[in-house]
């Protein structure tokens, strides 16, 4: 369709600055910096909105614990630490982020939960967890992550190697609109862009595929709309999986 790399070059020459810092190798080290604070604010209005949705997944992280009664959990990309109230209390939290420049952020998410026993930030990507041993996790979370990783092949096989058998990988991204719709033919418009604007971020990643043939002994997924006004990240999925 000729329409939509058309309307794509329209939206490129609108963010012609942005193309242009790329060019000259600028671009990458001012997000790196300026996106922390982004997604700080779009946490907020993200947990407000989808606040029962996290609380329904997250509802049941306890049965996953270990024979300790411990839960020690993993989070991927955990960003500005927007998920921590949601984890049971008493709950081993490590951290991983391949931007060190949320670290602040992360550190006043730490200090406003006192319920949780956090055991280390690393600055290291899904795809390279080597710091976390082999079967040491009883969860690993992942929320709005794979849509920016650069493969979520090999992040998912991190994932099953680090957790523990009957371990669970819980999950919540934005995905591809159903490619009949009016939302996937705007996704294609605004991805080549919206991937300069949001560090990587890809909005027609089909995710669930790369789910189902991970390997996990148990897939629970549903697909959904996320409950805010016209956006190009509504469809959703949510669920878990057990290794």
């Amino acid at each position: 369709m000729v329409l939509i790399p058309l309307l794509q070059r329209c939206i490129q020459l609108l963010t012609l600055p942005v193309y242009l810092l790329s060019y000259l190798g600028l671009w990458d080290p001012l997000c790196k910096k300026i996106f922390p604070y982004l997604m700080a604010k779009c946490s907020t209005i993200y947990n407000r909105k989808l606040f029962q949705q996290k609380q329904d997944l997250f509802s049941n992280l306890g049965e996953f614990a270990g024979p300790s009664r411990e839960l020690r959990l993993l989070e991927i990309g955990t960003g500005t630490g927007a998920n921590f109230q949601f984890y049971p209390p008493g709950c081993r939290v490590t951290c991983t982020d391949p931007n060190p420049n949320f670290e602040g952020f992360l550190l006043k998410s730490i200090s406003d939960s006192p319920h949780l026993r956090f055991e280390r930030f690393m600055v290291a990507s899904g795809e390279d967890l080597l710091p976390v041993a082999d079967d040491s996790m009883d969860v690993v979370v992942c929320t709005l992550v794979l849509c920016s990783v650069r493969s979520i092949e090999q992040v998912l096989r991190e994932v099953l190697r680090v957790l523990r058998l009957g371990g669970a990988l819980y999950f919540l991204e934005h995905v591809a609109a159903d490619h009949s719709s009016w939302g996937y033919f705007w996704q294609q418009i605004y991805n080549p862009t919206w991937r300069y604007l949001g560090d990587g971020c890809c909005l027609t990643r089909e995710t669930w595929k790369d789910l189902e043939k991970a390997g996990f002994s148990e897939l629970k997924l549903r697909h959904i709309d996320a409950p805010m006004s016209w956006n190009p990240t509504r469809p959703h999925i949510i669920g878990y999986a057990v290794k």
